[in-house]
């Protein structure tokens, strides 16, 4: 007997729980608005193209066309705001009695004045100005002396090598190293104590004081 009165019971609760999903569907399509419009001045009747249309702490919105038209979904009661650059933000509720799904607007924006800092222009100064004035400039010696050290070939090297490789240098060696590999493989790779080229390269860098201590 219990078994028999299950069945309806679960019956019941599905229908019951469907009804209710039917209605909160309903409840959501109904609260929804297709906002539609256009932004235009209030002074000339112009439209305004690339006006913002943002719905208030949402974070979401649209922008106007060329021609000031603009459509955007929103709910019922959503605050709107208007803005662009030169004009002065409105703001829109939408009713949230509204009967029906679509809200048109022709929303006029006002011309908002900007107060920049004053800018003082100079004139330029002659040739011979700016020559005497590069010339009679006066430069530190530790200027010239850093100036010196940076341009001296140990430090060139030494800037060389510590910089990193870039990218096709980092695939040449890359591919110069596979192809040594490749070529060497299954024999010993040649040492270069006998390889004089290697060498005249040991000398020259010993020559160059590459080898010296960078402390002194």
């Amino acid at each position: 007997m219990k078994k028999k009165l299950i069945l309806p019971i679960l019956i019941l609760f599905s229908l019951m729980s469907l009804q209710l999903n039917a209605q909160t569907v309903d409840i959501y399509r109904d609260s929804v608005v297709q906002l539609y419009g256009v932004v235009m001045t209030a002074d000339s009747l112009k439209a305004i193209p690339l006006a913002s249309i943002v719905v208030n702490k949402k974070g979401r919105g649209t922008i106007t066309n060329n021609d000031g038209v603009f459509s955007i979904a929103v709910n019922k009661g959503e605050t709107i705001t208007f803005s662009c650059v030169g004009f002065k933000n409105r703001n829109i509720v939408i009713p949230a009695n509204l009967v029906g799904n679509e809200y048109s607007v022709i929303q006029l924006m006002v011309n908002d004045t900007n107060f920049l800092p004053a800018t003082i222009l100079k004139p330029r100064p002659t040739r011979a100005q700016f020559e005497r004035d590069f010339v009679n400039s006066k430069v530190d010696d530790d200027m010239y002396e850093t100036a010196r050290k940076n341009t001296s070939p140990s430090q060139k090297r030494i800037i060389l090598s510590s910089l990193p490789r870039d990218g096709k240098e980092a695939v040449g060696a890359a591919l110069q190293n596979q192809a040594s590999r490749y070529y060497y493989s299954g024999q010993l790779p040649p040492m270069n104590i006998l390889n004089p080229s290697a060498w005249r390269s040991f000398i020259n860098s010993w020559k160059r004081g590459d080898y010296k201590s960078k402390n002194k």
